[in-house]
């Protein structure tokens, strides 16, 4: 049976290259096996390192581990990294958390992928930031499949409408949708979130406008990326399984709807 979210503190920290070689082989055996209980090929699945509130120097030590792609949660400290790691000219960097529009110019400007779209005035700012700077960003559209207030996201009734609208902004890749699952390690309450934002991709794929991708599916984290697979899962964000346990709980990290 797939494991949920782990215990705080069970993973231990990695502090060396073969630290984040073996965390990275045990992470894509897990997926290997998820993959294989659904007759899945783990090639179709791509493991999203999250490097959010750990230093440049274990930063380094996962790039020469060979993460060539980090996600992180919060923009300024994704483009703080971004800078001080430059010397790393293949190193990209996908911002997986919500965004103001404010901030719009700061993920324009480095970003190679945001998981979090999740509303039209954001779009209308990457995307006017996007032209300025001559660059275009792969998107994923958050959905809020768990309904809890305190997730950011659309819900999925709004979600068709809000496509049709993103063709207008023509900087902006659609590749899929993102959620976050309910955090909980009862596996009977986590798999529903996932099996709804398969279900909402397969039922907008019928009718989604052109130039509009909908082949991702970016869902699952440490505790629960094996269900994410399970269901469909073509993207999953992992942290803790590959840098180990951060300083504080994981719900520390994401900030509450309002903030």
């Amino acid at each position: 049976m797939p494991r949920l979210h782990e215990q705080h503190g069970r993973y231990p920290q990695a502090n060396s290259v073969e630290d984040f070689l073996r965390n990275l082989a045990a992470v894509r055996q897990r997926i290997a096996q998820a993959c294989q209980r659904v007759g899945r090929d783990p090639a179709g699945v791509r493991l999203l390192p999250v490097s959010k509130t750990f230093d440049e120097a274990h930063l380094r030590l996962a790039y020469a581990a060979g993460c060539r792609v980090l996600g992180e949660n919060k923009v300024q400290e994704a483009q703080r990294k971004w800078q001080a790691m430059a010397d790393l000219g293949d190193l990209q960097w996908s911002v997986i958390g919500h965004l103001q529009t404010n901030k719009a110019r700061q993920v324009a400007r480095f970003a190679a992928e945001f998981q979090a779209l999740d509303s039209l005035r954001l779009a209308e700012a990457l995307d006017r930031r996007l032209q300025i700077e001559g660059r275009r960003l792969d998107v994923f559209v958050q959905v809020n499949t768990s309904g809890e207030a305190s997730k950011y996201g659309l819900a999925p009734d709004a979600v068709a409408d809000f496509l049709r609208a993103l063709p207008a902004f023509s900087a902006l890749r659609v590749r899929g949708l993102m959620t976050l699952a309910l955090f909980s390690a009862d596996a009977a309450r986590v798999r529903p979130c996932f099996v709804r934002l398969r279900e909402l991709r397969e039922r907008l794929r019928q009718d989604a406008p052109a130039g509009i991708g909908l082949e991702e599916l970016s869902m699952g984290m440490s505790g629960d990326f094996e269900i994410a697979i399970e269901e469909g899962a073509t993207v999953v964000r992992v942290g803790q399984a590959i840098f180990g346990a951060r300083a504080l709980p994981d719900s520390h990290y994401w900030p509450a709807a309002g903030e």
